[in-house]
């Protein structure tokens, strides 16, 4: 049983990026277009895992291990995301500035802006941990978890791009589902109901 979720992973994670990797979108675009790109790819990617690493879901690592995971992780997808907003603002800065305006003809951009905005809250938010209440600070970030989660897969599937639509598809059911099952794992709903 653990080899075959750990092959779920490995697939879920491998797939997407091999399919955007031999895409013939790539053939005339720019390195900096295509590290962007791949940084969104990967971003998705890291979505997916963080709530396997949260929940402790993934055999052989332990529960207090894997949030310490998520904890960089979390780190790495701000990184990434900044990665993605810095590599399209070279190659192309009036898209960028019409996507943070909220002024592009781009169905995907605004969905694609408030992901962002929700992960940099999240990033803040884990920084001031220690300075929260604990029910508080995990309300909080159950609520931005769900909005990045929202967001990021109606910005991917709007996007018609280089992950190829059965894989980007398939990656999209699969964040929605591991953080429906980790929410339901952790009972997050009762963080939810007001304390009498």
């Amino acid at each position: 049983m653990r080899a075959l979720v750990w092959a779920g992973v490995a697939v879920a994670l491998v797939l997407p990026l091999a399919v955007a990797a031999t895409s013939p979108l790539l053939q005339w675009r720019s390195p900096v277009y295509i590290a962007a790109g791949f940084a969104g790819v990967l971003g998705l990617a890291v979505i997916f895992m963080q709530p396997l690493l949260a929940a402790g879901a993934l055999p052989g690592l332990p529960a207090w291990r894997g949030r310490r995971v998520h904890q960089w992780t979390g780190a790495a997808l701000v990184a990434l995301v900044v990665a993605h907003v810095v590599g399209l603002w070279v190659t192309s800065p009036p898209d960028v500035v019409d996507a943070l305006l909220l002024r592009s003809p781009t169905p995907f951009s605004p969905w694609g802006v408030l992901s962002m905005w929700a992960i940099f809250a999240a990033g803040v938010l884990a920084l001031l941990r220690n300075r929260l209440r604990p029910r508080g600070w995990r309300r909080a970030h159950v609520v931005l978890t769900s909005v990045i989660v929202a967001s990021t897969v109606t910005h991917a599937l709007l996007i018609e791009g280089t992950m190829g639509a059965v894989s980007k598809w398939a990656l999209c059911i699969a964040v929605v589902a591991v953080t429906l099952k980790a929410f339901s794992d952790l009972r997050v709903w009762r963080l939810m109901k007001p304390r009498r």
